[in-house]
């Protein structure tokens, strides 16, 4: 018989809410970690460190609004470390800290299968 997930996240020590309770500090960082923008973001940065412009390159599509806005959360998570050197012109680099690492390893199978799913369909719709 399958366990809840309310059952596993007690017996795993997350006492602290449940994430189906509208005030769960934990659907805002799901929220964050989910948008379309923070997966992109945190998934670029798991080739390792990277600057704003080369971040911007990597996530076609993103405005420069969206893509400080998603930084700053990601930042502000603890998922993201922004490291500001103290050169001209200035230079920072952003990263993932240990738990953003502990996230990516999570999402890149995901993302790896919405990449196979979507290319099938797209395969199936054409043939």
């Amino acid at each position: 018989m399958k366990e809840s997930i309310e059952v596993r996240a007690t017996a795993a020590g997350n006492r602290s809410g449940n994430v189906f309770e509208p005030n769960c500090p934990s659907r805002l960082l799901l929220d964050h970690v989910t948008s379309r923008w923070g997966v992109l973001v945190l998934v670029a940065l798991s080739d390792g460190t990277m600057r704003w412009c080369e971040i911007r390159r990597w996530v076609k599509g993103i405005t420069e609004k969206m893509l400080a806005s998603t930084l700053r959360t990601l930042e502000a998570d603890g998922l993201v470390l922004r490291e500001v050197h103290p050169v001209v012109p200035p230079r920072v680099d952003y990263s993932l800290t240990e738990r953003g690492q502990e996230l990516v390893a999570l999402l890149l199978p995901l993302v790896e299968w919405a990449t196979a799913t979507a290319d099938a369909d797209a395969r199936e719709a054409a043939g």
